[in-house]
């Protein structure tokens, strides 16, 4: 089993026997073997590196980041301090993917400047494993650069300096003042023209390590990390000082009282466990003041940095779209998710009935996902929390061999065909599951496959092989028509 995880990057978790097998069937199927590695090295990726972007309000942070990303995504605007739903972004430089945050966003009127600089550069420091720190060359450094400078090297994460607004030849003595920062070459860039990214982009590859320091608990035997998260007021702390045995945290009816993820070794059920309490996520980023603005990078932070999501809901209250937004966040950042309805002994019948309404229609998505009704106050169900906890992670480290999912695959496409369209009839040839934690399925086919098949291949898999507690992911190479290949 172990030379399964330990093989190459471009074998991802298929071991040597496995991919040979694999790569014949996908050439006696004419597909490019090249892009067929390619995919299985791109599924089959860990955890991908971080590199988070920071500095003073205004000085093209976001325009960076459109820039290393691709695509215009992040809110651009020419006043300070705009904020953003989303914080995280995939991206690809040379052949190599990291994720980029965005650090932004900020209201200066609640914090102060100073504090608001110092609070993303913290954040910045949390969870990257590496920083580009932009300073406006028009403007040179400032004390609040200085400040900022002063919490990266105690950090001692590689930093690359990026000097922008450089727009032309004439700007680079600008740029070069800025080595008096002590940070090494500063990087001549225009975020906004494009000019320089791709020498700042390679010095970034140099300092972003190949995979994350952060690795996950069974590698290393370390205790296993769970994030719990959820909306201000829901009960995260209470739950922490529930299963802790004793007050850890600070609880009060005051929503958002929780600003820093607290980290809190536990033991429970016989075993120890690495408990994240986050900030609860308010509202939309762009709504928030200052300090919840923190708390929601934060909390996306823990959540990178976590296996488990365990998701609290108020069971009292209809779903939100807060709390969707939380769910969607766990997800999208493939982490094995619980989802705890927190203050069920409140409930009356009546309460019940419709909270088990709200969870089928607004939740439909994560119905894969173990479900504990505890109370946090009193206690009750807690002993339940551990063994859900556990069937996710189980569900997310699951690998399902190459042989026995194409023979599976094969069953479903002589039972349900993908329906005709245009006169063509799709279907799925072959696949491998490339990667865990979470499953990555990468699914060879000799056409477009729909939205809705693609789900209920998904159905499908979870109903065969189990995957309770994980979400998966299922990318689907087209192989090109003959005549076209080169």
């Amino acid at each position: 089993m172990n030379d399964q995880i330990h093989t190459g990057a471009a074998h991802a978790e298929l071991g040597d026997a496995e991919y040979a097998e694999f790569m014949e069937l996908a050439a006696q199927e004419g597909f490019d073997l090249e892009q067929v590695e390619g995919d299985l090295a791109a599924a089959g990726h860990g955890p991908l590196p971080v590199l988070a972007v920071v500095g003073r309000p205004n000085v093209g942070k976001s325009t960076l980041v459109n820039r290393i990303i691709g695509r215009r995504e992040a809110v651009v605007e020419d006043r300070p301090g705009v904020t953003r739903d989303r914080v995280t972004y995939e991206a690809e430089w040379s052949g190599r993917r990291f994720k980029v945050v965005d650090t932004g966003g900020w209201e200066q009127d609640v914090l102060g400047i100073d504090a608001s600089v110092a609070a993303q550069a913290e954040f910045a420091i949390e969870a990257a494993d590496a920083v580009v720190f932009v300073v406006d060359a028009t403007v040179g450094a400032t004390d609040t650069d200085e400040a900022v400078v002063k919490l990266l090297r105690r950090a001692g994460k590689p930093v690359v300096l990026c000097a922008n607004k450089v727009d032309g030849p004439s700007a680079e003595a600008d740029a070069a003042m800025l080595w008096s920062l002590g940070l090494g070459e500063p990087y001549p860039v225009s975020a906004l023209h494009g000019r320089g990214t791709g020498d700042m982009l390679d010095a970034v590859l140099e300092a972003l390590p190949e995979a994350p320091a952060q690795t996950f608990g069974s590698t290393v035997g370390g205790p296993r990390r769970i994030a719990l998260i959820g909306r201000p007021n829901v009960g995260k702390s209470s739950l922490l000082n529930k299963v802790a045995g004793e007050e850890r945290v600070v609880v009060n009816e005051m929503a958002g009282t929780t600003r820093d993820p607290v980290d809190e070794m536990i033991e429970l059920g016989g075993k120890t466990w690495k408990f994240v309490d986050t900030a609860g996520i308010r509202r939309r980023v762009h709504l928030q003041e200052g300090a919840d603005y923190y708390a929601s990078l934060r909390t996306a932070a823990a959540v990178e940095k976590a296996e488990v999501a365990v998701v609290l809901i108020d069971a009292s209250e209809s779903i939100s779209v807060q709390d969707q937004r939380i769910v969607s966040m766990a997800v999208e950042a493939g982490r094995a998710i619980v989802v705890a309805y927190n203050k069920w002994d409140t409930l009356d019948e009546e309460r019940r009935y419709y909270l088990e309404r709200e969870i089928e229609t607004e939740l439909g998505q994560i119905q894969w996902a173990p479900r504990v009704n505890v109370s946090a106050r009193t206690g009750r169900h807690m002993e339940k929390l551990v063994p859900a906890i556990e069937t996710a992670l189980d569900g997310w480290e699951t690998r399902v061999p190459t042989g026995r999912l194409n023979a599976f695959l094969g069953e479903i496409v002589a039972s349900h065909p993908h329906p005709v369209r245009g006169g063509k009839q799709p279907r799925i040839l072959f696949g491998t599951q490339a990667g865990t934690r979470p499953p990555r399925f990468v699914l060879f086919a000799s056409g477009f496959l729909e939205a809705g098949y693609r789900r209920f291949i998904e159905r499908r898999l979870r109903e065969e092989f189990g995957f309770e507690g994980t979400p998966l992911q299922i990318s689907v190479r087209v192989r090109e028509k003959r005549g076209r290949k080169k």
